[in-house]
């Protein structure tokens, strides 16, 4: 197996997990959410197009601007599409964050067993955080879009994941 990296200012930092194709299956997770009740894919997705923003934390710029900026896209996205941030933040920082930024995305944790992390291959295990990344899926369970932003100090490409989202 190839061993893939993302890049944080240049530096090279080694992903675990699988290389996660369009056409796949979504694994399943759990993570938990800002009440601290755990959450599967199926309790997350309840039956819609799902997009996932993995980011390394939300006190961080880039992140805290990422996330406020799917909630600004969600009000613009049909209902039968539902976006969600997914960090290693502990519940009770992203609770805080969520309440600050007034953010319409629901956030869960991946702190505890980095579940996600490890399932959708972007989790930066020497740092335990998650890549930044997104991951669309469709109703049926299958993937239908993915990006692992190579610097994880840029964004991701927003329009071609809406797109994803909503074709």
């Amino acid at each position: 197996m190839t061993e893939r990296t993302v890049t944080l200012k240049g530096n090279p930092l080694k992903l675990v997990g699988p290389d996660l194709q369009v056409g796949s299956p979504a694994p399943d997770f759990t993570v938990v959410g800002t009440d601290l009740s755990e959450a599967s894919l199926a309790d997350i997705q309840q039956g819609k197009t799902l997009l996932i923003a993995a980011v390394l934390s939300l006190d961080t710029p880039v992140c805290d601007q990422e996330c406020r900026r799917w909630s600004e896209e969600l009000a613009n996205l049909p209902e039968t599409v539902k976006v969600v941030t997914i960090s290693c933040d502990l519940p009770f920082a992203q609770k805080r964050w969520y309440g600050e930024a007034q953010s319409t995305i629901e956030c869960y944790s991946d702190h505890r067993e980095t579940s996600f992390g490890q399932a959708y291959g972007v989790l930066i295990g020497d740092l335990r955080v998650l890549a930044r990344s997104i991951f669309v899926i469709g109703p049926d369970g299958t993937i239908k879009y993915t990006e692992i932003v190579p610097e994880v100090a840029e964004h991701p490409n927003y329009d071609a994941a809406i797109a994803a989202a909503t074709g």
